[in-house]
């Protein structure tokens, strides 16, 4: 009896250890301990999420349900725990992702994760029952902004070195466009998780290539640093398009809160590129073909501006002239990117009227633009997978783009 993994987008099988026991039929998965406290047994993340942790299951007529941690980069090896097997057999948790039964002794279904379209086939019994599989999408990458070190840099501590994380889409599905999604945090810190990593992989379900942008903040940087580092990663995409497989024109920037301010000043300010520098990224030009902002901040010259924002962005005492600069309703102009706003009615962080501002600028400019308040809704929400009046917006915005025809191969 052998344990095989297919993927179903043509990589083909990977056999595991043979096992000599009749093979036994599951009914359910209970939830796993938690990763990584160094028991024997567990699913390896390879992007670098941890081990997860096997579980055994109670001999029961038939399998209903699997669950693993999200997001599965890979399962490389589930070794037997030695608690609850079912003949030996231990099965490896994913996340919330339901396997049905194809027939006895017979475990598959569809595993839909971000980046990743797999379908397991689980033939199990016996004690030696080990579950191998290889990793359904690319590795993420890091990338230095500036490699030898970024300018107005007073450290060498990783506070320092603005990257980009590129999140890879599964080569058969890859359409070429691009986004660079940039965190919320007040200027003060990165929310990396939900209004980072989650977020490109989404967007790779769906063959877009993303890249998380980790750019500098106080309290050790002030503007321009933040303004710089955005700047330069989209320098970097449309420099290194075709390495990436990117299309050159289809490169947009997607910010949350804060990160949304950074997506909105990428927008308004920008150039083509020094066509004399001596660095080929500096040469590019660094306007995005789209915007994308959530919940974003956006004025810091009116009522409905987050002070926190402005004064960890410009400093207790900014100049008039700098504040004006910096908000985003004030700096639009024709050449502003195509946008797309959500934002909500009850957000208390940053009152929905910075999305407002920003839409009607662009209206009044010509440039194309799609708004979405929702009635309900705090400020922070990510994805909002787990809301449902919220868990719309990323659907709307995929429509957005299909709509513009950035999702065209």
């Amino acid at each position: 009896m052998r344990n095989t993994f297919e993927e179903t987008r043509g990589r083909g099988d990977a056999a595991t250890r043979r096992s000599d026991k009749q093979p036994h039929a599951l009914q359910s998965v209970s939830p796993s301990p938690l990763a990584g406290e160094g028991r024997g047994g567990g699913a390896e993340a390879t992007r670098g999420r941890g081990d997860a942790e096997t579980r055994g299951l109670d001999e029961q007529p038939r399998v209903r349900e699997l669950e693993f941690p999200s997001p599965l980069a890979g399962l490389r090896r589930a070794q037997p725990s030695g608690s609850g097997r079912v003949g030996g057999a231990t099965v490896a948790r994913f996340s919330s992702v339901k396997l049905t039964t194809r027939k006895e002794r017979q475990l598959g279904g569809s595993l839909a994760l971000p980046g990743t379209l797999l379908t397991i086939v689980l033939l199990y019994g016996g004690e030696r029952n080990i579950v191998v599989a290889e990793d359904a999408a690319p590795a993420r990458e890091e990338i230095l902004l500036w490699p030898n070190g970024a300018p107005g840099a007073i450290g060498n501590e990783s506070a320092d070195h603005p990257m980009l994380t590129l999140h890879r889409p599964r080569p058969d599905s890859r359409n070429g466009c691009a986004v660079i999604v940039c965190p919320g945090g007040g200027y003060a810190g990165l929310a990396m998780s939900y209004e980072g990593h989650d977020v490109a992989d989404w967007f790779n379900t769906f063959g877009v290539t993303a890249f998380v942008l980790q750019y500098r903040h106080a309290p050790r940087y002030q503007h321009p640093a933040p303004l710089n580092d955005v700047q330069r990663a989209v320098r970097t995409v449309r420099a290194r398009s075709a390495e990436w497989k990117v299309d050159p024109q289809r490169i947009g920037v997607l910010g949350f809160s804060a990160g949304g301010h950074l997506t909105s000043t990428a927008g308004t300010h920008f150039d083509d590129g020094n066509s004399q520098a001596s660095d080929v990224i500096e040469r590019a030009g660094c306007r995005p073909d789209f915007l994308v902002l959530c919940y974003p901040v956006i004025s810091f010259t009116t009522e409905h501006a987050h002070a926190g924002s402005r004064r960890n962005l410009l400093g207790e005492n900014p100049e008039p002239a700098l504040v004006q600069s910096l908000s985003s309703e004030l700096q639009v102009t024709k050449q502003t990117p195509p946008t797309f706003l959500f934002h909500t009615s009850e957000d208390q962080g940053v009152p929905p009227e910075n999305s407002v501002l920003f839409y009607l600028a662009l209206k009044k400019a010509g440039v194309p633009v799609e708004m979405h308040i929702y009635q309900s809704g705090a400020h922070g929400v990510g994805l909002a997978q787990d809301k449902p009046a919220l868990s719309s917006w990323p659907g709307l915005l995929r429509d957005w783009l299909r709509h513009r025809k950035l999702l065209e191969k």
